[in-house]
């Protein structure tokens, strides 16, 4: 299997990039910080990314922040900052969907195929009992919608293809220990394993969904 990750300097995506790479398969992975590759610059996604040849049999975008730019999620309306807000949207929602946009040429289309972005459960609506964090659960909403409806477009031309949105669950790093509160957490290594055996399970019946590192469907 030839898998590409996306943000491959992170917790998650560095530990998806080792567990693939000890199966035995090829993986490639990318980053801001090595390669350049930056989610709120499509400019960079188309460089980084179209210098790329072959197929991929897995994408996985592992990117995404919940405190950017210093600024940690709003308890309440009056924390709503219109910058915060487009800064949440641009990074979690529009740049995966870019990755995806110029990812549709490395994916295979007589084959089964998989393209997986990081969500989070708190990106459902329906699920949401709460409150607050108004931004980050906003565009993670906004991801699972996007991704949903390129899952439509790409079963069209990749008939065997997996698109979906994934939540890890509560991980060790440093952001989401410190939002967890009392949370159990795991480490990254058994988050990507989770995650790898949540996308070898999916068919393609189930591309466009919203799933959790137990392979349990998530409202919307």
């Amino acid at each position: 299997m030839r898998a590409l990750i996306i943000g491959a300097s992170g917790g998650i995506g560095a530990a998806l990039v080792a567990r693939l790479a000890a199966d035995g398969g090829e993986v490639i992975g990318l980053s801001r910080s090595v390669d350049g590759l930056d989610l709120t610059n499509e400019a960079t996604i188309e460089r980084v990314l179209g210098a790329l040849t072959g197929e991929f049999d897995r994408i996985v975008v592992a990117t995404g922040a919940l405190e950017l730019d210093g600024i940690g999620p709003e308890k309440s309306l009056r924390g709503v900052n219109s910058a915060a807000v487009m800064r949440q949207f641009a990074l979690n929602a529009v740049g995966p969907a870019l990755v995806l946009k110029h990812c549709v040429r490395l994916l295979p289309k007589s084959r089964p195929c998989q393209f997986a972005a990081l969500s989070a459960r708190v990106g459902s609506i329906g699920d949401n009992a709460l409150g607050g964090w108004y931004s980050y659960r906003a565009a993670k909403a906004a991801l699972n919608q996007l991704i949903h409806t390129a899952a439509i477009e790409l079963a069209r031309s990749h008939p065997q293809s997996v698109v979906v949105a994934l939540h890890p669950g509560h991980v060790e790093t440093a952001l989401s220990l410190k939002y967890g509160g009392n949370l159990p957490a795991v480490s990254t290594a058994q988050a990507a394993e989770n995650l790898l055996a949540v996308l070898d399970a999916l068919a393609p019946t189930q591309s466009g969904g919203f799933f959790d590192y137990a392979g349990k469907p998530i409202t919307w």
